[in-house]
């Protein structure tokens, strides 16, 4: 069974750095491109970041795009995002999803067809 997990969220300080991991199972990763999204409370869920499968080109939302890096292993099934400066306001849930490209880079959370449970970060001020 297909699955995503993701870990490494946590409370942090303005100005610090997580990196956050997503191991997928069940299927070839790097037959996907793959993205981050998040979600704040009473929100829509937001796109963050994407990757082709080779991890050969990328796309971040230009909210993150000083801040955050996204990266992948496929030898190791592992998606990661690589954020730094953390602000209160990229307090949220922050999900990996598979895309259904290859190779297309899309921030549509509607071309995302397989979805981890999420992790919490918590940015304070």
């Amino acid at each position: 069974q297909a699955q995503l997990v993701e870990s490494g969220g946590g409370s942090v300080q303005t100005g610090d750095s997580l990196r956050l991991s997503c191991t997928a199972s069940g299927y070839g990763f790097s037959n996907n491109a793959m993205g981050w999204f998040r979600q704040s409370p009473g929100e829509e869920r937001e796109f963050v970041a994407t990757i082709s499968r080779l991890g050969d080109d990328t796309l971040l939302a230009t909210f993150v795009r000083a801040r955050f890096t996204i990266t992948r292993d496929n030898a190791k099934n592992t998606l990661y995002l690589h954020m730094n400066n953390l602000q209160p306001e990229d307090t949220a849930v922050y999900y990996c999803a598979r895309s259904i490209h290859r190779a297309t880079l899309s921030p549509n959370r509607y071309e995302y067809d397989l979805w981890g449970q999420g992790t919490q970060v918590a940015v304070s001020s």
